[in-house]
């Protein structure tokens, strides 16, 4: 077992023997499905790459052993959730859905498998967790995201990296583990109007105050091995050539040791696209100076490199210093004391049953129930003969799994026969059940997300006549959303909304199944449908976990961790906003702060969900109602399951610093427990804030807990009617 010591040792050793291009090789990572780059291999020494199959890996690292020193190779992959660019493997609902289920345990046992199948492929570091926040839906990579709350996302994506890459209590990275890579560092869902990469007006003490924390938190508590630099600029900085983010944020201040790695072509992109630099060369400069060490595909630095270094232009030792990082890595994941093949009978460790039922875990949870008219569901299966399934997102792959699965364009994927058989559609799966128990079923599209010029709504007007339920199964597909793909517009694409409103004509039951990939504005459904469900592409078993839902097979464990919008118009509905709209003013708008055509609420909101039960608060009591500084927040809150079957309950905690020397939101997430209740069963839950939770960021940019008064909240969503609510005194 190596120690830190042991691998440092051997790192220096083999610095010492290396020339300034093999060291700079080490920090250059290119695309392995470009058959110019891995020309490339031995010329420019390169030490990483992504993009890669398993045995093109197998070849690739035969190739590097026959170099100069045998540096071997570390290989890269988006496994977002889970490895999805491989036959076999096991992929899992995407962030978002899994951020539905508010179970730390499951997110990080996505991890663990996603971390063993990848080392079965000999790919070694996983570009997750995305700790981006998503506060406006009209951005395409939404999906990607854990939600729109920081503090959520940093929870979450905590629990994910432990998973990836064991718990950081050791120097090496064991076998069936990887390096993680935190990205996109940092504010990359902050964009101006939604536009992905484009410029983000994000102060530093927004920086400081939201955003950063999440990061800081990896980094400090849990030995990040990496994270990946985002592509946007903020404040007319890009990220990429950020001293302060990268050199005094990280390294500095929190004591990062890990690698920085820039995204998709950053430093070139601060030529050709931001304009920061006039050259290659002078982009090369600005990136390793402001604290990059492997720069994604941009093989025009390493010449332009080299030739900044030969002139003096740039200190040598920058690079020393990266490759020392990089090789550091690769000695602690083993890399250059194991063989770089293929074990035999390698793709039959994939896709274990066990791994299997994790992801069908996952996607039971990640259902939300959002509407339940008369507690229509689960269904009674006497009162339901004959059902009707229309919606294009009833029947399709793509829509289902969601981003960064083997229809993704990033990776250059095609929509080949990847995951196709492990996948079970709504269409499947409402068809298996109702011939099991002799129901009439008939599947009918109706309408298309992309073709706005398919229409089947009269075919489904007409099987309606005959039916006694109708199940809509709308939303977006893979071509709607995910990088380079925002939205202008929320509303429901193509014929849908005409199909919903010809089904809801018929007079019929209407259950509504929003599979997505993005909160939508569907303020029609929400007050038409008889019940609706979210499924946040609810991963390969999502049409089982919706079937079993809608028939009472499961009950409905899942919370809102976005709020969906009213219209397009209406955003932003994040729920920790602050004070001060002047609309209040107006009697148009009732005392409200909102727009004058909009409600002031969200549509749905943050933490929102609803159970095949019900569950009261009650007795929410501090230990100190004046709290001495320093002194954590203790305090207790009862809950009751007052109905007839089990459930579950994610209870939240919302802290508000009533009066203080900076702005402050009107609430912000704290703490949440997810609690399983039996009917009639009783629990009183305890909590413990560390004060830290009570802090902000001051003018001054200093993280500080200000004297005063402050107000806690505890229920089952963050809208005000579900939250109990009592004042407390840090002195």
């Amino acid at each position: 077992m190596q120690n830190h010591s042991d691998i440092s040792t051997r790192v220096e050793q083999l610095l010492n023997k290396m020339t300034l291009e093999e060291k700079l090789g080490q920090l250059m990572q290119l695309a392995a499905n470009d058959p110019k780059s891995l020309e490339l291999l031995e010329t420019y020494h390169v030490g990483s790459y992504l993009h890669v199959s398993p045995k093109v890996a197998e070849h690739l690292q035969l190739r590097a052993a026959k170099t100069r020193l045998g540096i071997p190779l570390i290989f890269g992959s988006d496994a977002i959730h889970g490895h999805c660019f491989e036959n076999n493997t096991v992929v899992f609902p995407t962030q978002l859905a899994m951020a539905c289920t508010w179970n730390k345990n499951l997110v990080r046992k996505m991890g663990e498998i996603t971390a063993y199948e990848m080392r079965q492929c000999l790919l070694h570091w996983a570009f997750s967790p995305v700790l981006c926040v998503a506060r406006d839906p009209r951005w395409g990579r939404c999906g990607e995201t854990f939600g729109e709350d920081a503090w959520l996302c940093g929870e979450l994506a905590a629990e994910l990296m432990l998973g990836l890459q064991g718990d950081g209590s050791q120097e090496y990275v064991e076998p069936n583990h990887v390096l993680a890579c935190a990205k996109h560092f940092v504010a990359y869902g902050e964009a101006i109007g939604a536009r992905d990469a484009y410029e983000a007006g994000v102060t530093k003490r927004r920086l400081l105050e939201t955003f950063l924390p999440p990061f800081e938190k990896l980094i400090k508590t849990h030995k990040l091995a990496s994270l990946m630099v985002a592509y946007q600029a903020i404040d007319g900085v890009a990220c990429s050539a950020s001293s302060w983010l990268l050199n005094d944020i990280c390294r500095d201040e929190w004591g990062f040791e890990g690698i920085v790695l820039t995204d998709w072509n950053n430093i070139g992109a601060l030529h050709t696209i931001q304009n920061r630099a006039s050259s290659y060369k002078e982009a090369s400069k600005i990136g390793f100076e402001s604290g990059n060490d492997v720069f994604m595909a941009t093989p025009e630095a390493f010449e332009k490199t080299l030739e900044l270094v030969t002139e003096g232009a740039l200190d040598e030792g920058i690079i020393h210093r990266s490759a020392y990082r990089v090789l550091y890595r690769k000695f602690a994941l083993g890399l250059f004391d194991q063989e770089a093949k293929l074990t035999e009978g390698w793709q039959d460790k994939l896709g274990a049953p066990d791994s299997w039922h994790y992801s069908l875990q996952a996607s039971r949870q990640s259902l939300v129930l959002l509407k339940n008219t008369a507690d229509l569901l689960p269904l009674d299966k006497c009162a339901t003969n004959n059902i009707l399934l229309v919606g294009p997102n009833a029947d399709d792959v793509f829509a289902q799994l969601g981003d960064w699965s083997f229809g993704s364009k990033q990776a250059l994927h095609t929509k080949d026969t990847l995951h196709k058989a492990d996948t079970v559609n709504l269409k499947t799966a409402l068809s298996l059940h109702c011939e099991a128990q002799a129901l009439g079923f008939r599947y009918i599209k109706g309408a298309d997300c992309i073709d706005s010029n398919f229409d089947e709504i009269a075919l489904a007007r007409e099987a309606a006549k005959s039916s006694d339920l109708i199940i809509a199964c709308v939303g977006d597909t893979l071509d709607q959303h995910g990088e380079f793909h925002d939205r202008s517009d929320l509303t429901l694409s193509g014929k849908q909304q005409a199909l919903l409103e010809a089904m809801k004509a018929s007079g019929k039951t209407l259950i509504v199944v929003l599979l997505c990939s993005k909160p939508h504005a569907i303020p029609w459904v929400k007050d038409n449908a008889d019940a609706v469900i979210c499924a946040f592409n609810p991963g390969p078993k999502g049409g089982q976990a919706i079937k079993e839902l809608v028939f009472g097979e499961i009950s409905p464990e899942g919370r809102l961790p976005i709020s969906f919008p009213y219209s397009t118009g209406q955003l932003p509905v994040y729920y920790n906003k602050y004070k001060g709209w002047h609309a209040f003013h107006s009697p148009q708008t009732e005392g409200q702060e909102r727009y004058i055509d909009a409600p002031e609420a969200p549509l749905f909101a943050f933490g929102e969900g609803l159970s095949y039960t019900t569950i009261e608060y009650s007795e929410l009591k501090l230990k100190n109602a004046a709290l001495p500084h320093g002194q954590d927040l203790e305090f207790t809150v009862d809950i009751k399951n007052t109905g007839l079957r089990a459930g579950v309950e994610v209870v939240q905690v919302y802290l508000h610093d009533v009066y203080s020397s900076v702005t402050t939101p009107e609430k912000n997430l704290k703490a949440f427990e997810r609690v399983e209740l039996d009917a009639s069963e009783s629990k009183t839950i305890l909590f413990t804030l560390p004060f830290d939770c009570l802090s902000l960021v001051n003018e001054a940019l200093e993280r500080v807990v200000e004297p005063g008064e402050f107000e806690l909240m505890v229920g089952a969503s963050s809208k005000d009617e579900d939250l109990l609510k009592v004042s407390f005194e840090v002195s």
